[in-house]
């Protein structure tokens, strides 16, 4: 069994990001929703697209700043908790 983790990242505009993970799963993720609606300025400071467009890969992570920004890789992989708001937040 492999370690999962992405290889490359490629931005499409605005909040989205395309993933290419190291199995071969590409995963396109919107982030708007996620940014936009964070109540925590560590988060909500990346609706400043020069600042969301400074992402970084570091061991296979996907990450923002200090770690002011990143996902569980689980995450990222199944696109869950991200593009739209979990039904406990309703």
């Amino acid at each position: 069994m492999i370690t999962l983790k992405i290889d490359k990242v490629d931005y499409l505009g605005d909040y989205q990001l395309k993933l290419f993970f190291n199995d071969g799963k590409i995963q396109k993720i919107d982030f708007a929703h996620f940014i936009k609606s964070s109540l925590n300025p560590a988060i909500s400071k990346y609706q400043d697209l020069s600042l969301f467009k400074a992402y970084r890969l570091t061991d296979g992570d996907l990450e923002w700043g200090d770690f002011d920004l990143c996902f569980p890789i689980a995450d990222l992989y199944d696109n869950c908790h991200i593009e739209t708001p979990s039904p406990e937040a309703a």
